[in-house]
């Protein structure tokens, strides 16, 4: 999305895969905000779960992305490319102030964090001053 959204809920991944945690992220998006493909794909899914819709991109070497709740402006088979407008984000949206979009991306059968691959995600380091000699 553009510009860059808030991180209005972090990935917290569960201790053991059946318990509770948060399998992705919520980006800050009220309704009808585009989403783009995080990377090129194929769609391989596009529908309602529960009670509302999820898309579905398969990236390759096991990665897939999901997002919700969303207005889909592809199908199930389309091709993307990284950036194109995929979806919009649906009214009412996700989250407690309805003004997010779910990210989710699993590699294989596990979730992993999505902002691994849109930001850089290790910790700072500080690096001593050098000293000049005079």
């Amino acid at each position: 999305m553009t510009p860059r959204p808030a991180v209005e809920r972090h990935f917290e991944a569960p201790a053991k895969k059946w318990l509770p945690g948060h399998r992705g992220v919520d980006l800050h998006a009220p309704p009808g905000t585009v989403v783009r493909a995080p990377e090129g794909g194929t769609v391989t899914f596009s529908g309602v779960v529960v009670d509302r819709e999820v898309l579905t991109v398969d990236h390759g070497d096991g990665h897939r992305s999901s997002f919700e709740p969303v207005e889909a402006l592809v199908h199930t088979g389309d091709r993307v490319v990284k950036g194109q407008q995929i979806a919009r984000v649906a009214d009412p949206a996700h989250g407690p102030a309805g003004r997010s979009v779910h990210w989710g991306v699993r590699e294989g059968d596990e979730y992993v964090n999505p902002l691994q691959f849109v930001a850089d995600l290790r910790p700072s380091v500080l690096l001593p001053v050098p000293e000049h000699g005079g």
